[in-house]
Formats: C-alpha cells, sequence, structure tokens
C-alpha cells in the first residue's frame, strides 16, 4: 500500500513511519517541520534500511497539496498534521482552529479529487470532555473538549462522518487515543518537544537528564489513592501498530467512519508514574506540589475492546516498559534531535 503520513516527522508520525515501513509498506512523508525535525526521518531511515520519500509542505498550501495528490498515486492517508498543546491552544484559539480546521479541509478535498478515499485520522481522548463516564466508550454522545485543541478534534471528527456519510466509497478510521509515552527500543528516535514539555512523562525525563531542575506536581487533593490525577498511558510502540491495524482494517471495510480508543484501559497516577520512573532507570526526580492546573480531570482512561474486537489490536507494553525505553531515548540525546 502507498501511504502520505502528514505529520510524520512528529513523534507519533515517526514511530508509525517505521511501523509501517517494517510491514513493508511504500511510505511517503508531508511535514512543514513547524514541531518536528528532519532529524526524525533519517533515523526512521537508518533503522529501516529504506528511504522515505519527504514533501516539505504546509498541509494549507492547497495548490501545493492538490498537486501532490494528483501525482502521488496514494492509497491511504494517516493524518497527524496539525498543532497539540493544550495550553497554547487556550492562549491562541484563532490560530488552532485555523491550522487544524483549514489542513484537514484542505487535505480532503485534495484526496476527494485525486479519489484516495481512505483515511485514518489522529484524534484524541480529550472529544470525551468532562462529563463522560469513564472509562471512555466510544459510542459516547455527546462529545465535547474543554479546551481549543480539544474540540479542533470533535469538529473534525464531524467533518469526517460527514464526508463518509455523504459517499460510501470513502473508508474513515477515527483513533482517540490516550497518553502517549516511551520511544522505540533502539533510542534512536522519541519525543523532542519543543520549548517547556507539555506532557508528564518528556517533563520527568528532562528533570531526570538535567535539563530541567524540578517537577511541578499540580495537585494532590485530587479524589484518587494517592490524591493525583489518572491517566492511560500508552507506548508510543503500541499506538503505532493500531494504526497499522486501523489500515488494514479499513482495506476490508465496505465504507463509512468509525471510531476506536487506543489505550490500556486502565490509569496510572501522577506519583505512580515517577515513582515507576525511578525504579526502572534507578534516577531520582525531585518534584513540588503545586495548585491544581486548570482543565485537569480527576481521570481519564478508555475502554479499549472495540478495538480488540474489530481491529485484532491490544496494548502489550508496560508503564515500565514505556519508562525504560523513554530514559533510554533521553539519556542517549540529552538535547532532543538537536543534541
Amino acid at each position: 500500500m502507498k501511504i502520505l503520513v502528514t505529520g510524520g516527522a512528529g513523534y507519533i508520525g515517526s514511530h508509525t513511519v517505521l511501523e509501517l515501513l517494517s510491514h513493508g509498506h511504500d511510505v511517503e512523508v508531508l511535514d512543514n517541520f513547524d514541531n518536528s525535525s528532519a532529524e526524525s526521518i533519517r533515523r526512521v531511515e537508518k533503522l529501516a534500511g529504506r528511504t522515505v520519500r519527504v514533501h516539505e509542505l504546509d498541509l494549507r498550501d492547497e495548490p501545493a497539496v492538490t498537486a501532490l495528490f494528483a501525482a502521488g498515486g496514494y492509497d491511504s492517508v494517516i493524518h497527524f498534521a496539525g498543532l497539540k498543546a493544550v495550553g497554547e491552544s487556550v492562549a491562541k484559539p484563532l490560530a488552532y482552529y485555523g491550522n487544524n480546521l483549514e489542513s484537514t479541509l484542505v487535505l480532503l478535498r485534495a484526496m476527494a479529487a485525486s479519489d484516495t478515499r481512505q483515511l485514518v485520522f489522529s484524534s484524541s481522548a480529550t472529544v470525551y470532555g468532562d462529563h463522560a463516564p469513564v472509562p471512555y466508550q466510544e459510542d459516547h454522545e455527546p462529545l465535547g473538549a474543554n479546551n481549543p485543541y480539544g474540540w479542533t478534534k470533535v469538529m473534525i471528527e464531524q467533518v469526517l462522518r460527514d464526508v463518509a456519510a455523504s459517499d460510501s466509497s470513502w473508508r474513515i478510521g477515527i483513533l482517540r487515543y490516550f497518553n502517549p509515552v516511551g520511544a522505540h527500543e533502539s533510542g534512536e528516535i522519541g519525543e523532542d518537544p519543543s520549548g517547556i514539555p507539555n506532557n508528564l512523562t518528556p517533563y520527568i525525563a528532562q528533570v531526570a537528564v538535567g535539563r530541567r531542575e524540578s517537577l511541578t506536581v499540580f495537585g494532590d487533593d485530587y479524589d484518587t489513592p494517592d490524591g493525583t490525577p489518572l491517566r492511560d498511558y500508552i507506548h508510543v510502540l503500541d499506538l503505532a501498530s493500531g494504526h497499522v491495524a486501523a489500515l488494514e482494517h479499513l482495506a476490508a471495510m465496505e465504507g463509512g467512519a468509525r471510531a476506536w480508543n487506543l489505550g490500556t484501559g486502565h490509569g496510572s497516577s501522577v506519583l505512580e508514574v515517577i515513582a515507576a520512573f525511578e525504579k526502572a532507570t534507578g534516577v531520582k526526580v525531585p518534584y513540588t506540589v503545586g495548585p491544581r492546573r486548570s482543565g485537569d480531570l480527576t481521570e481519564s482512561f478508555g475502554d479499549p475492546t472495540r478495538a480488540e474486537a474489530e481491529l485484532g489490536w491490544k496494548a502489550t507494553r508496560s508503564i515500565d516498559d514505556m519508562l525504560t525505553d523513554l530514559w533510554r531515548w533521553q539519556s542517549q540525546n540529552a538535547e532532543g534531535f538537536g543534541g
């Protein structure tokens, strides 16, 4: 299968590109490198022993994207590209709505014009908002969010369902995943966030490697066993394999749009993750407890049984595996891809 991966140089994208290559697919990447590094693709090529054609484009450049699809002959698309920092989306909502929605609309128009109608979309558990019962199930309605980033995912999901309903030749998979953690076991590729990390585990790793002085735990008075929020953490390699499973399922699907949760089905607390990291690595992580952060939920994890039943996919790696692989990446690449 010939597959275009938008945002393929990013954290989840690069691991998925490597997984696709390992399954024998012909993969090309579209990325504007706004929040990623070309070095990640060079390392993917090294690991795979294969070259990857990269198109350095902004997905909002409709003439260029349309021309790319007209000549590309793609069988399928995996769509990761987009802005993704929750806090930044609150400060810059117009940038998030403009970028994430416009780029997806351009992509869909270019796909339709070239008769490429199979798509896997990178969605998020944020679409369940703060009122859905835990564990989250895919049929929950109405979807919602508590920040602009999350709302862009909700809106794009609706666009995709409407497109699929309008034309039965579209086959669209919507993957709602939780908290990606870890790195490739080689330590060659991993998460390299720009600036201060927005997520817990890369921040822990940067403190452990000496790039940050200490970690702040935002609140220890939640209604959980240790007072800190519970999240569903999933190894990025399990996540990557979920995209391959979704592609294979779509190829045999009659048409329409279908959503699947990709997670482990249970939550780990902030303090449990810190303790597990210290145990897995032998490195102490200094932290202080601060006030709750606006918008943080007490617990967030999903029911992954639909993905197991329909895609034959299940997360297999433990939190210890995630943190061991994370530390291998960070300790070998103290400054990320730029180090």
